[in-house]
């Protein structure tokens, strides 16, 4: 088959899984970065979804990667299949238990050269019922360990002589995407602070960028919210066939943790299939 009838049967396929309620499994068998073999690569919110892609598609290329989440099952299960692989089980809206999991992944790994803030949390809410504490739950989760996680990584970046952030961001406020107030303003905020740490940190040797995914099919969303008007929504507003998979959002991060992505910092990436 030619390329474009491998990638049209390809998106159908995928398409179909979906339409099943399974999740696509998409193979890394793209580039090879060879910069990123035995380098140290710590991504939060790990153990499931597009997290757990990010840490298999660092695995695959030769990384020692560290990945923390508060699902334990899931966690220690992903570490087991993948070799190289060590898991921290942390609520990353404890800050003290974020910092001392950074610490012990940093030493388990014999340093970091990569971070991923991935965590997040996406659960729809109206806005008229948001109170104090659920906002500052929200922020808890969606901004403040990102913060929190870089400031952990910076000295050890510096001690060898650079290293690269990748920050995740989402469509949804660019889509304005409704029920997601207090989430899409967070996610929103990731470009600001891409940007000023791209700034603060650029002499240091350490890249900063963000990588804003679509609408991924990852076993949430179809357990909780795509249905047949979702489906007719990305027929519509996608330029790309097929459904946006975790090992998509994967690629575009180790791309730019790799230093074929070395001039590169301050920017942010949009893998949507062209819907934003």
């Amino acid at each position: 088959m030619t390329d474009a009838v491998e990638t049209g049967t390809r998106a159908a396929q995928v398409i179909a899984e979906v339409r099943h309620g399974h999740v696509p499994q998409v193979e890394f068998a793209g580039a090879r970065f060879d910069s990123l073999s035995g380098q140290g690569v710590i991504v939060t919110g790990g153990a499931s979804g597009i997290g757990a892609d990010i840490v298999r598609g660092f695995a695959a290329q030769g990384c020692v990667v560290g990945f923390l989440d508060r699902d334990e099952a899931a966690g220690q299960a992903l570490a087991a299949s993948l070799p190289g692989a060590h898991f921290q089980a942390c609520d990353v809206t404890d800050v003290p238990a974020l910092q001392a999991a950074m610490t012990t992944l940093i030493a388990r790994l014999g340093g970091v050269g990569v971070l991923v803030n991935n965590v997040a949390n996406d659960d729809r809410h109206a806005i008229e019922a948001v109170t104090p504490a659920y906002f500052d739950e929200r922020i808890a989760v969606n901004l403040r360990p990102h913060f929190f996680a870089t400031q952990a990584v910076i000295g050890p970046m510096r001690e060898r002589g650079g290293g690269a952030i990748v920050n995740l961001g989402s469509v949804s406020w660019k889509n304005k995407t409704p029920g997601l107030w207090v989430y899409a303003t967070a996610k929103a905020a990731m470009r600001g602070f891409t940007r000023s740490l791209a700034r603060e940190l650029g002499r240091d040797g350490i890249r900063v960028n963000c990588v804003v995914p679509g609408w991924v099919m990852t076993q949430r969303q179809l357990d909780r919210w795509l249905d047949a008007a979702g489906e007719a929504e990305i027929e519509r507003s996608q330029c790309l066939a097929g459904r946006i998979v975790g090992a998509d959002i994967a690629h575009m991060v180790m791309f730019l943790a790799a230093d074929t992505a070395r001039m590169i910092t301050a920017q942010e990436f949009v893998v949507d299939a062209g819907w934003s």
